[in-house]
């Protein structure tokens, strides 16, 4: 299998946010176990539909910089950058989404997204990369993924409590 990396074009979304969502199916199971019922119902009322905003959102925002991973003549995953001020002499380029088609998980494609994106950073002369994931078990395969790629965990909580 050959894969390659171009821009998107606008009339890969629709590809993109299908993958997408079964990507991160196994995310928001976990996400209900860690949270429990209650708290997820208020986080995530309607992931699928939430999630299909953010990406395609994301995919058209202007400035964002995203790329697919092309397979057998089809996006089969995707990668968006965004360019932030860390502080006042430094930029941050945070690989913001990335999602790889389950169908073709475990086949490189995810490492080849990701040292993608970072030499594209390193292109724009940004001088630090980022990217984010939860700390959930369904990411497990997200950080084993950034930390082979370089990148350096820091643990940050976030917390939540149902209200009456």
């Amino acid at each position: 299998m050959t894969v390659s990396i171009r821009a998107l074009r606008p009339d890969d979304i629709d590809v993109v946010m299908e993958f997408s969502l079964r990507a991160w199916q196994p995310v928001f199971e976990s996400f209900r176990q860690v949270m429990g019922a209650e708290v997820y119902r208020r986080v995530y009322p309607d992931w699928k539909t939430i999630q299909a905003e953010v990406v395609e959102s994301s995919c058209r925002a202007e400035g964002n910089r995203v790329w697919v991973a092309e397979a057998d003549g089809r996006p089969v995953g995707y990668t968006v950058v965004v360019v932030h001020p860390i502080n006042r002499e430094t930029e941050s380029g945070e690989i913001y989404m990335l999602a790889v088609d389950p169908d073709y998980q475990q086949r490189g494609i995810g490492r080849a997204l990701v040292d993608f994106a970072v030499d594209r950073i390193t292109e724009l002369g940004i001088p630090l990369a980022e990217i984010g994931t939860g700390g959930d078990p369904g990411h497990a395969p997200a950080r084993r993924l950034y930390e082979r790629a370089g990148f350096t965990p820091v643990p940050l909580v976030r917390y939540f409590k149902a209200l009456p």
